[in-house]
């Protein structure tokens, strides 16, 4: 392949309705042209970003010139985070903003989570998302908002106020229900008050955590016949109920009147048992109407092996559903599980970028 072709197992993922998006960024990859030459070469069509993210990324030497600046103008660990992240966020966007104007805004997004201790704080949570799509001043940014019991009203909102919405921590298909369900009344309420319908968002449904608790839970059991089938079972038990609310009649009105699907977008496809291919998610969950969102070692991955073998996304998960339960697991409980470890998972990091924040800012003070 030469240095300018473009990937085809990529391309044709992108062909079948999958869209590529990075679950990565950084200041480097943006100056370096590297996202750029994503863009170009591996279909590349997003970027989501978190605070984890943002901790390794802003560790390095490329930003101790801006935080030694801000450092001067007296500004906190989280103020200093939130213009790092600002800055790169833009950046990404502007690098992302022809796959937008190319596809009408189907494409082309790059994301930015509001901070993780706000999860159970609706009208917090709603005040940074807002604030959050002010200073960016991109159309073509996304605003991540978890899927908590708080999340799901200040998700309607953000929708209504016509702001474009990445649903993250999702794992129960029963609280895609509810997110689809918000999503759809944000846009009802716009169309009543004849407010452009234009808002696009993704719903995103983690995949590995899955198996990772499950396949220990049958390990338990001695069984290991099961193992590495939940994580694919459940994502497409998803994409069974986007099909049924979408393509059913509770969108019909909607849809009739040009507003976008809500698409499913996978999120921690990277495997987390070395004994599965690095790819299982991708190969997997191919479907229109869906998002990958991969790390960068299961991008490069998915750009060398394996490919297209149709819709699987959309294949029927009833008999390994069936099988699951049969051998003891309560996915239910399973999922309230991951929900609630992902939440404490997702402050963390947070904890973490500011105490590395201020361990740079002290650095560079003396």
């Amino acid at each position: 392949m030469s240095a300018t072709a473009v990937n085809e197992r990529l391309a044709a993922l992108t062909a079948a309705g999958t869209s590529i998006w990075l679950d990565q960024l950084s200041r480097g990859l943006i100056e370096t042209g590297e996202l750029a030459r994503m863009v170009e070469q591996d279909s590349l069509q997003g970027v989501t970003s978190n605070p984890a993210i943002f901790e390794k990324s802003i560790g390095h030497a490329d930003y101790d010139e801006d935080i030694q600046r801000l450092v001067t103008e007296g500004k906190s660990a989280g103020e200093t985070y939130r213009a790092l992240a600002l800055q790169d966020v833009q950046a990404a966007c502007d690098v992302l903003r022809p796959v937008y104007d190319r596809t009408d805004g189907f494409d082309g997004y790059v994301s930015w989570e509001v901070d993780p201790d706000l999860a159970h704080d609706t009208e917090r949570t709603i005040t940074q998302a807002r604030e959050y799509w002010q200073a960016v001043d991109r159309p073509n940014l996304m605003i991540k908002i978890p899927a908590t019991e708080a999340g799901i009203p200040a998700i309607e909102q953000a929708i209504y106020d016509g702001l474009n919405v990445n649903v993250t921590l999702l794992f129960a298909v029963e609280a895609y229900e509810a997110v689809m369900e918000a999503y759809i009344k944000g846009l009802e309420r716009r169309q009543a008050e004849g407010l452009a319908l234009d808002r696009h968002s993704v719903a995103s449904f983690f995949v590995s955590r899955v198996d990772t608790e499950v396949d220990k839970r049958l390990e338990a059991a001695g069984n290991s016949e099961l193992q590495g089938r939940a994580g694919l079972a459940n994502a497409r038990a998803a994409y069974a109920a986007y099909q049924r609310i979408f393509e059913g009649e509770r969108f019909a009105a909607l849809r009739e009147a040009g507003a976008p699907v809500q698409r499913p977008l996978w999120a921690s496809t990277g495997v987390k048992n070395p004994a599965y291919p690095a790819t299982l998610y991708v190969w997997g969950l191919v479907a229109p109407n869906t998002v990958n969102t991969m790390p960068m070692a299961t991008l490069e991955a998915a750009r060398a092996e394996g490919g297209v073998a149709g819709a699987t996304g959309a294949e029927d998960p009833s008999a390994d559903l069936a099988a699951l339960a049969d051998a003891g697991i309560d996915l239910e409980d399973v999922t309230d599980k991951l929900l609630r470890d992902g939440i404490d998972a997702f402050v963390t990091p947070m904890e973490n970028l500011l105490a590395r924040i201020e361990a740079k800012r002290a650095e560079i003070a003396a």
